[in-house]
């Protein structure tokens, strides 16, 4: 069976391709506009739904990966004065990774948001514009990648690594076996 990833993600697919799984890969076209007063949670399910619902497929998997300080969604940056905005922010001080998850196999569908907790090194304004200068951030949930340069300023991780990259591999696997979907441990090859 071959599973459609609704994503333009390359991290994404990379993680599910590690595992050895076939994919089709069709980004979904979705409004990601946060609604007022929308708990981040309620944003990133609603959001991996919607796309997960622009695509049809056998087994269609979307997801959103958000970062979140102290309640406020911090998505990708506009420019580089956002992503220094962003990065100045989570200088020294802990936020969460959430990311919504969606899987639909024919009328059904399984959604899940899973949360991992990042700690930020303090940075300086030296190791910000360094970074800046890289391009990493520009087109980053939160202005950084854990899996790229950004990596060198998380001091502490918990929870799942791969949600932190784009995709919790673990609770992805379990949700689509929910819908018949086999891991590939247990797929007839």
């Amino acid at each position: 069976m071959i599973l459609t990833l609704a994503s333009r993600s390359p991290r994404r697919r990379e993680l599910l391709e590690q595992l050895g799984l076939r994919l089709e890969v069709r980004p979904a076209d979705s409004d990601e506009t946060q609604l007022p007063a929308e708990p981040p949670g309620d944003y990133v399910r609603r959001v991996a739904r919607e796309k997960a619902r622009a695509i049809t497929g056998e087994i269609v998997l979307a997801a959103d990966t958000v970062v979140v300080l102290e309640g406020v969604v911090l998505g990708k940056p506009r420019d580089v004065e956002d992503a220094r905005r962003m990065l100045r922010e989570l200088s020294g001080r802990t936020h969460e990774v959430m990311t919504g998850v969606c899987a639909r196999r024919g009328g059904r569908e399984e959604v899940l948001a899973a949360t991992s907790e990042v700690r930020f090194a303090a940075l300086t304004e030296a190791q910000i514009s360094w970074y800046l200068a890289t391009g990493e951030p520009l087109d980053k949930a939160g202005s950084y990648a854990v899996q790229g340069v950004g990596g060198a300023f998380v001091t502490e991780l918990r929870g799942s690594v791969s949600n932190v990259v784009g995709l919790p591999l673990a609770e992805t696997i379990s949700l689509l076996a929910r819908l018949g979907f086999a891991p590939p441990w247990g797929a007839e090859r």
